[in-house]
Parts: C-alpha cells; structure tokens; sequence
C-alpha cells in the first residue's frame, strides 16, 4: 500500500504511530474522506478485494466502496503502520428483529493496543466515525452517534444510539476470518441477483455535522441534532452530481452508470 498517497488521500499529515490517537484520527479521517458506495455492483461490475485494486480503486481512482473494500484497505494500511489486529465477520441486522439469522455479509477488526478496540470504516449510513473499546455493557461515544457492544445469546452485538433508541446495527463473534471468508460473501453480494448492492444505488458518508445518504433518488441530509433534510432527486444529471459534489466521488468512465440510473425513473 502507499502510505503517502493513503495519507493524501484522507487528508492525514502527522507521523503516524501505533498507539490510539493515530488509529481514531486515521478511523476518522477514512470515514470523512473516503464513501461507502455501490457503483461497481449497481452497474454489474465486479468487485475484487486484492491490495492492488482496493489501492488504485479508492486512493488513486477516488472511488469508494463497501465493507469488505473498506476494511481491507484500512486494516491493510494499520498492518504496515505496525498495528495488529484481527479480523470478523458479522450478520447484519440494522432495521431488523435481533434474532434473525442473517448471512454473514459483514467486516469488522478488532486492535490490539493497551486495550483492545472494535474499529469498522465500512457499514455505510451507520458506520463508527472512530473506534471504541471492545468491552461490553458501556455507553460508548464517537464523534456522531453513541454506540455499545451486549453480549446477546452465545453472540455479541453492535448498537447504537439513534434518537434516543438503541438500534442493532450487527451481530457477531470471534472466530478469525480471513480473505477467502469474505471473497465467499463478497461474491455473493456482486452476483446475486437478489443482493440489494446490486438493485439499488447506495452512498453514505460522515461529515462534522452529520451524516448523508443517498438511497437511489433519495438524497438525506441526517443532522446531529436528529432533524433530516430528504431531497427526491428528479434526473440522471442530478444523482451524478450529487455523487460528484457531496460525496466526491470520480465517476468512473468505464461503467455504464448513465443506463443503471435511468430504471431509477
């Protein structure tokens, strides 16, 4: 990985080292920079997961992606700095029962420092702006929502705060995963027919102030003060340009995005 174009990238101008304020300003930084999004499997594109495409495709190409590209390069990029850490995978359950057996679609890395951290750049609308301590049953703050980790039958899950209601955003547990794990899962998602990353257009990044969505036409404004602003964008020039002005995404001239966004009307 280059670090410096990394650090470019994200906007990092320290030294970094490895201890927790060089992880939560990296964690933070990736999160402002960096977008959650969708282009490559919305337009039937495939998404590889080796260094060198998560490098050229999200530091020089200024694109985003989504968990697995996400997590791989931040945790790529903690290794060489000298971190050591260990990576999960997780059911999501964001807007559904706690209960429900989900497949296991999502990444996550647990740090090792003094103490160990639960750090996750990649859940999109929801994602941690900064990491925060693996210990259960603590209200936990980041620089947006509040979050907590409860254990939850022989599983952990992740919460967080939204409006006054604690929320589940995953469930998980401890088992290592490793490459081929999420290539499995990764493949699913990009090739499914059923995978919703391939049936709608979804981007999502944190700001100072809050955070923004974009749900297919849909463009949300989510405040820290809990109030929304949705926008319905009304054409294929108007989603393009808030992919290119909000989100600062380099829309990529090799996939045919032009013809994806029209089933959007």
């Amino acid at each position: 990985m280059d670090l410096k174009a990394y650090f470019k990238r994200i906007g990092y101008t320290k030294t970094p080292k490895v201890d927790l304020d060089t992880l939560s300003e990296l964690h933070r930084l990736h999160t402002y920079a960096i977008p959650f999004e969708n282009l490559s499997p919305f337009t039937y594109h495939e998404v590889l997961l080796d260094e060198q495409s998560l490098e050229k495709k999200l530091i020089h190409d200024l694109r985003g992606g989504y968990c697995f590209e996400q997590n791989i390069l931040f945790s790529s990029i903690l290794k060489q700095i000298g971190f050591k850490l260990k990576w999960l995978g997780a059911r999501v359950l964001w807007n559904q029962p706690q209960d429900l057996i989900t497949r296991r679609s999502h990444m996550l890395f647990l740090v090792e420092l003094e103490e160990t951290y639960l750090a996750d750049v990649g859940f999109g609308g929801m994602t941690l702006t900064t990491p925060i301590k693996f210990k259960t049953d603590i209200e936990q703050k980041t620089t947006h929502e509040n979050f907590r980790i409860k254990n939850y039958s022989e599983d952990l899950v992740l919460e967080a705060e939204v409006n006054g209601e604690w929320k589940t955003i995953y469930r998980f547990d401890l088992t290592t995963q490793y490459l081929i794990d999420y290539e499995v899962a990764n493949y699913f998602l990009y090739t499914n027919p059923t995978s919703h990353f391939r049936n709608m257009l979804i981007a999502a990044k944190p700001f100072e102030e809050g955070r923004l969505a974009l749900n297919n036409s849909q463009f949300t404004t989510h405040w820290k003060n809990g109030k929304s602003e949705k926008v319905q964008l009304g054409s294929v020039e108007e989603i393009k340009m808030v992919l290119k002005d909000k989100f600062r995404i380099r829309l990529p001239e090799n996939l045919d995005l032009d013809t994806r966004l029209k089933t959007l009307f």
